[in-house]
């Protein structure tokens, strides 16, 4: 164990950058490459990732710090550093090469008074046609495109931000390289775009505003947080990317021009959600918008407390309660009745909670109940843990282990349910990467295995055995509750006869089961025990029919009743 000072990387061309977010607190156990907090300039917020994983002893900054290349920001008790200097984060390793392909082209930062000496010249608005290309944005590759903040036709300004993109750990806008008329926009919402890419066509036709007017340019080498554009003539070859003139900073209570006010994260959270961030409220420093106000807002649009601009402007009492036409939700005062207690819920259950809310408001869901025979089944899986444990093999075998497999050889069957729906269309997926409920004290979490049609029961046992371990300690990494096809929610261990799973979309169904128990079966002549498994299958009645649920189910029954049926 050894103690790593974790040090902000090559951000480019800025001195000070302000802390606006802190992304983690002391004790926190920390991978490598999470980020532990967001920095933001005039033109760019980032996040700052950790070097190493381990555990967060100690963070050096507070809301308002500002920082700069090379400040050390926290300290990570790391298990196997090999040294005590720390690893460069991966924009900052990557810089060389990056800077390396750009030597050509690209010339040495001028001093400021020799940069400050060129904006007359790009003051003038050139006439004829310009092109505008990607400048160097560090060392970033296929960054999205994620608004378009013009649109063909309109009149823009020198510096005016064209469209913004953004990597998983910083957004930038892309600035007009002077002023005109857009002629053509080459780019839309979810293209991937690099450094020199052909985005725009400009017609220097209006005046720039005065040079004199506009803050000292960054230098064209500024990395990630920087955006230049370089204006050539149509058809020629771009050159050296021209300065940038920094844009005003964010101005709470103003109106919002271009990316709301919150960090990719939260960006690429709201996204998920379907949240529209220019109508949420930021409660963070100079009215930054957070994860938790993400959280808020869908909580009040589900309840009918809030209405999106896109649901219309219709109040709250015209309808009696929201878009879904409900009475308010009811506001008591539980303290006229009794002592009460306020208990904050846990982090996983907030976040959860409303993608529950969501799932179950906007899917049209059905459930059938069945029984599976596994009396056979269960011999087999008893007899093969005797065994194991007789050779000291260590894996031990689950009833849902044997349900993951039964299941991938239903979803071969029926591929609807293993599919997602997009718009009017179908992402049929060949990969059965089954995701499975694990309760922990800190709430319900959903490990996903993946590859699951290419692994046999031993090792199917012995991942979910490793998962579920990472699911109670909390160390799952956000891979490894990602990428589910189906999933599977299992009260087997603590009882029950049926229930409603509620499906974890984008999937379109969810198998819930319950604790088998003894039944008296008919087999036709005399009553037999057979020991009965409860299923419950939830469908997307958008995707998936009765018929065919129907048929998922027997189907799964047979598998159970006689597992040689995989094999077929």
């Amino acid at each position: 164990m050894a103690l790593v000072n974790i040090q902000v990387p090559d951000i480019g061309d800025f001195d000070e950058v302000g802390v606006i977010e802190l992304l983690v607190k002391v004790g926190d156990t920390v991978q490598a490459e999470q980020s532990l907090i967001t920095v933001e300039s005039d033109k760019a917020s980032m996040e700052i990732p950790s070097s190493h994983a381990g555990v967060l002893k100690e963070l050096k900054v507070a809301l308002g710090d500002k920082v700069k290349q090379g400040s050390v920001i926290a300290v990570v008790e790391a298990a196997d550093t090999g040294n005590s200097e720390p690893k460069a984060a991966p924009a900052q390793a990557a810089q060389a090469p990056a800077a390396s392909k750009s030597e050509a082209p690209v010339a040495a930062p001028a001093p400021a008074a020799s940069a400050a000496a060129t904006a007359p010249a790009q003051a003038a608005a050139p006439s004829g046609l310009l092109e505008v290309r990607v400048p160097d944005i560090g060392d970033f590759k296929d960054v999205a495109v994620i608004e378009i903040l013009a649109k063909v036709g309109d009149a823009v300004q020198l510096e005016q931000s064209l469209f913004t993109v953004e990597s998983d750990k910083a957004s930038m806008e892309i600035p007009s390289p002077a002023a005109g008329v857009l002629k053509e926009l080459k780019v839309k919402v979810g293209d991937k775009i690099n450094i020199g890419d052909f985005v725009a066509v400009l017609e220097g036709a209006a005046p720039a505003a005065p040079a004199a007017a506009a803050p000292a340019p960054a230098t064209a080498s500024a990395p990630a947080a920087q955006a230049a554009v370089a204006p050539v003539p149509a058809g020629a070859q771009a050159s050296v990317p021209a300065p940038v003139v920094a844009a005003a900073a964010h101005q709470p209570g103003a109106a919002v021009l271009g990316l709301p006010h919150a960090s990719p994260s939260v960006r690429k959270f709201a996204r998920e959600l379907g949240v529209p961030l220019a109508e949420v409220k930021g409660s963070g420093a100079k009215g930054r918008i957070t994860q938790e106000d993400v959280q808020n807002f869908t909580r009040a649009v589900m309840a009918g407390s809030q209405r999106t601009q896109a649901q219309g402007a219709a109040p709250v009492a015209a309808s009696g309660g929201g878009e879904l036409g409900l009475i308010a939700w009811p506001k008591v005062d539980f303290a006229k009745f009794g002592p009460i207690e306020r208990k904050e819920m846990g982090r996983i259950k907030k976040i959860s909670g409303a993608n529950l809310l969501r799932n179950a408001v906007m899917i049209p869901a059905v459930t059938n109940h069945d029984d599976a025979d596994i009396t056979e089944l269960e011999a087999f899986r008893v007899q093969l843990n005797k065994e194991a444990e007789k050779s000291k093999s260590g894996v031990k075998v689950t009833m849902l282990t044997f349900l993951i497999k039964a299941c991938v050889a239903a979803l071969k069957k029926f591929p609807d349910f293993n599919s997602s729906l997009d718009g009017d269309a179908l992402v049929m997926k060949n990969f059965w990467h089954i995701g499975f409920a694990a309760d922990t004290p800190n709430g319900l979490m959903v490990p996903v295995l993946k590859d699951a049609d290419k692994k046999g029961i031993f090792q199917i046992s012995q991942e979910m055995g490793e998962l579920a371990k990472k699911a109670r300690e909390g160390k799952l990494s956000p891979a490894e509750m990602s990428g589910a096809s189906f999933t599977i929610s299992s009260l087997g261990g603590i009882g029950g006869r049926y229930f409603t799973p509620i499906i974890n979309a984008p999937e379109v169904a969810i198998l819930g089961v319950c604790k088998s128990q003894m039944e008296p079966v008919w087999n036709g002549s005399a009553f037999q025990p057979r020991l009965m498994l409860p299923l419950s299958l939830t469908w997307d009645h958008r995707v998936i029919d009765g018929a065919s649920a129907a048929r998922f189910n027997v189907y799964l029954g047979e598998i159970l009743g006689d597992f040689r049926r995989v094999l077929l």
